[in-house]
């Protein structure tokens, strides 16, 4: 039991879960980031969202965390609440929160709808604020604003609504993905012409929107970013081993043991002056697109030397396997100062 006063420590709102096809994810981040709070700062809040869109603040975001003591309680778009509104015996009572931290990844979390929210609300909140968000989560968009600051970024073309695509003029291979969808969910990789139409089908569950983009060829490789404007501490850079296939990540059955296809290396095994490349690419796409707090900017190495864009993703992964934390902790930052710092962003817009 922690005896130190709750009246000192920062009221902060953990929401995760939600109805996006990473909701196990966001469950899996939000119980590594509870592990991380120091509890002689903070006051956690914890709110989950199930699958069907119910907010509810619960004891904590284990496994079964629905068949807790959970209430209903929701976000208030009222300033004046600055926080939760909470069930309670038939009656609201009110929580005022100091910061929020999303846990969410994929849609409704990490597009830019969370984030409309809380800046309703009025609540700090930890990350890259509605327009980042948006414009990251389509990567269409993404790679047009990354193009025009003179990022490479892969020759793309988008298949919006029934739109029909001519197999006949695209060079294959190519990858065919939701234009604004999380992780590698819907995403195929299409050799063959008459692949192309199924694989467009797969990515209409998750989106209207289709991208369908070169298959570069080179390494993939990412990169931990924390930081606003140009105060920036960068992660180690991380190299994706492939033993076939592509990198299919939060696919696997149990991720915790591993991947069948794909090994994260921390630090990536390249070049120096690559490395420094990819962190320097990696600053330049993080500004040219607004973000603030944090992102993982994902990226191809051609063996040419070039660096060509991938995805950028806002409110990356925070589980023990994810790469966000492991290339900050190979960096010199666990995730508990990740946390700190991120929170200090949210509040005074500078690090600590």
């Amino acid at each position: 039991m922690v005896k130190s006063d709750d009246s000192a420590k920062l009221k902060i709102g953990i929401v995760f879960g939600g109805s996006s096809e990473e909701h196990a994810v966001s469950v899996k981040s939000a119980q590594e980031v509870a592990r991380s709070l120091d509890a002689e700062k903070y006051q956690p809040f914890f709110v989950g969202i199930t699958r069907d869109g119910a907010w509810k603040l619960c004891d904590g975001p284990g496994p079964d965390w629905e068949d807790g003591d959970c209430r209903p309680a929701v976000l208030s778009p009222d300033r004046s609440v600055h926080g939760l509104l909470v069930l309670e015996q038939g009656r609201y009572r009110t929580i005022r929160l100091d910061v929020v931290m999303p846990v969410l990844h994929g849609t409704l979390g990490e597009d830019g709808a969370t984030q409309g929210l809380l800046e309703l609300s009025g609540i700090p909140y930890v990350g890259c604020d509605i327009q980042s968000s948006a414009l990251c989560m389509d990567k269409s968009l993404a790679y047009l604003v990354a193009g025009s600051a003179g990022i490479t970024t892969p020759r793309f073309r988008t298949v919006a609504g029934d739109e029909y695509l001519d197999p006949d003029r695209l060079a294959y291979p190519v990858f065919v993905k939701p234009a604004r969808s999380g992780s590698s969910f819907g995403v195929t990789k299409v050799s063959r012409r008459e692949d192309l139409p199924a694989a467009v089908e797969t990515a209409r569950r998750y989106d209207t929107k289709v991208l369908v983009e070169e298959a570069v060829v080179g390494s993939e490789i990412g990169c931990a970013v924390l930081g606003n404007d140009t105060e920036l501490v960068m992660g180690e850079v991380d190299r994706i081993a492939l033993s076939h296939g592509f990198f299919r990540i939060h696919q696997e059955e149990e991720p915790e043991n591993g991947s069948e296809n794909s090994t994260a290396i921390v630090p990536a095994d390249i070049p120096a002056e690559a490395r420094t490349l990819v962190q320097e690419t990696a600053k330049g796409v993080y500004r040219a697109l607004g973000c603030t707090g944090l992102a993982r900017v994902d990226m191809f190495l051609k063996d040419d030397g070039e660096v060509v864009l991938n995805e950028v993703n806002t409110l990356p992964g925070m589980t023990s396997y994810s790469r966000y934390p492991r290339m900050m902790a190979a960096a010199g930052l666990p995730l508990s100062e990740v946390i700190d710092r991120t929170v200090s962003l949210a509040l005074t817009g500078k690090l600590r």
